[in-house]
């Protein structure tokens, strides 16, 4: 599935949350959203547990 096709659903899904459930909801499934996309990431291997908790200095030094 494209990039594009994702975040049009993402799209869809927050206006549908902001249209009946209001801004609270808006909130909560944009705050699910990007959850599951970090989880998503880390279970692909793009995305290790130690790369949210590092500055970019360390980061930087790390790919050399």
């Amino acid at each position: 599935m494209s990039m594009a096709v994702v975040g049009m659903i993402a799209g869809m899904a927050l206006g549908f949350a902001g249209y009946f459930g209001g801004f609270g909801a808006f909130l909560l499934v944009a705050a699910l959203g990007a959850i599951g996309f970090v989880v998503g990431r880390f279970l692909e291997g793009d995305l290790e547990i130690g790369d949210l908790f590092r500055t970019r200095d360390e980061r930087r030094d790390r790919r050399r």
